[in-house]
């Protein structure tokens, strides 16, 4: 069974910064694609970046240059360190993977998902 658990979230001012992270069960690590989601209050879940197993990483324009995704692989953690944090990145964020896929995309089509850690930019 996969499991993965997001940490890290919290409350902090415009321009701030946080660090998510992700532990992913061994049944995850090094296969497929592993992804930061986030979905705001009456908004549809949107991919924020993924990372695949060679760390092919992809960014939403939203966030390209303020948020970086990274993996440890010998910790099967999965990271979002977020800088420059906007009002507009106020979401819960999802942790998700998808360990059979061999092509990675910001759709939100994981076949795995966290329970969500909330981030709250005040401005």
């Amino acid at each position: 069974q996969v499991q993965l658990v997001e940490s890290g979230g919290g409350s902090v001012q415009a321009g701030g910064s946080l660090r998510l992270s992700c532990v992913y069960s061994d049944n995850v690590s090094g296969y497929g694609c592993l992804g930061w989601f986030r979905q705001a209050p009456g908004k549809e879940r949107e991919g924020v970046a993924i990372i695949n197993v060679i760390d092919y990483t992809l960014y939403a324009d939203a966030v390209k240059g303020r948020f970086t995704i990274s993996k440890d692989s010998a910790k099967n953690t999965l990271y979002l360190q977020m800088n420059s944090l906007k009002p507009e990145d106020t979401a819960m964020y999802y942790c998700a993977a998808a360990p059979g896929r061999t092509s990675c995309s910001l759709r939100p089509t994981f076949d795995y998902w966290g329970q969500g850690t909330q981030v709250t930019v005040s401005s």
